[in-house]
Order: C-alpha cells, then structure tokens, then sequence
C-alpha cells in the first residue's frame, strides 16, 4: 500500500516537473523579454564607445541623453543591463527570476513617475507634464509577475 502511495506522489511530482517556467509568462512579456536581452547584450558595449568618445542617443522610461557618459546615460546604459539580466533569468528560468522581475517592474513604474512628475518639482524647467505610456505595459508586467510568483516557485526545477 506504501509503495502505491509513493508512487503516486512521484507521479504527481514529474507531473509538475514536466511544466516549463516559461509557460506561466504570456506572449507578451516573452517579445519584450527577447527585446530587453539584446539590449542588454547591446549595453556594455554603449559603454565602451562612450569611453572612446562617441555621442549616440539613449532613452528609457523618459530618460534620454546624446552622451553615454553621463549620469543620464549610464544609468540608462545600467537600466537596460538590468532588464536583460531579468530577460536572461526569465528565459532560463531561474528560480529568483520573478522576484527580480518585479524589482524591474517597481523600478520602472517609480522612475516613469519621477520623469513624469520632474517637471512640477523643477519650476524652472520649460517642459511641462507628460504621460509615460511605459506605464501601460510597466503595470501589467508587475500584476503578471505577482500573479505568476507562486506557481513559477512551486515548479520544481530538474537539470535539463
């Protein structure tokens, strides 16, 4: 009776093994995800140009900037390694990959909004208030994430 039982519960284990991570994350997330893998391959590099004295154009979520050695650039330049970690962590799937995704996502949404309220915190500044549409994907990719943190922890992960 014992054995039946055991096998039963192994069973029920290769079942939820035979589950990929990457199932849980919808169509869309998995486009941007591949998006934000190539720039963070690309990222390292805007850095190295910088340092030999090229100007090219750097934006994101407001942020933008003709010099990759500023505080502007390299943060965006940081930003965009960041999400191709998380990119990375997420294709491979990475047990602390959900829990940096949504570190991406707060991340996003809080300097959206910074960008966004820049301009009344600055009264000298011409430029007046501006909606990130970031946002509407920055929000959804954060409520997917909370959502799909439990069962993507529950799989049990083998060496594939």
């Amino acid at each position: 009776m014992q054995n039946n039982e055991e096998d039963l519960l192994e069973d029920i284990v290769q079942q939820m093994n035979s589950v990929k991570r990457k199932s849980l994350l919808p169509w869309w997330i998995k486009i941007f995800m591949w998006i934000f893998l190539i720039f963070g391959i690309i990222a390292p590099f805007g850095l190295i140009f910088g340092l030999f004295g090229y100007k090219f154009q750097l934006a994101l979520y407001g942020l933008d900037t003709n010099d990759p050695l500023t505080i502007t650039g390299i943060s965006i330049i940081l930003l965009f390694l960041f999400k191709g970690i998380i990119s990375f962590f997420l294709l491979t799937e990475q047990d602390w990959a959900i829990k940096f995704g949504i570190i991406d996502a707060i991340t996003g949404i809080v300097v959206c909004i910074l960008v966004m309220l820049s301009p009344m915190l600055n009264p000298g500044s011409n430029t007046g208030f501006s909606f990130r549409l970031e946002l509407l994907f920055l929000i959804p990719y954060l409520n997917k994430m909370l959502k799909i943190r439990k069962p993507w922890e529950s799989i049990i992960q083998t060496s594939n």
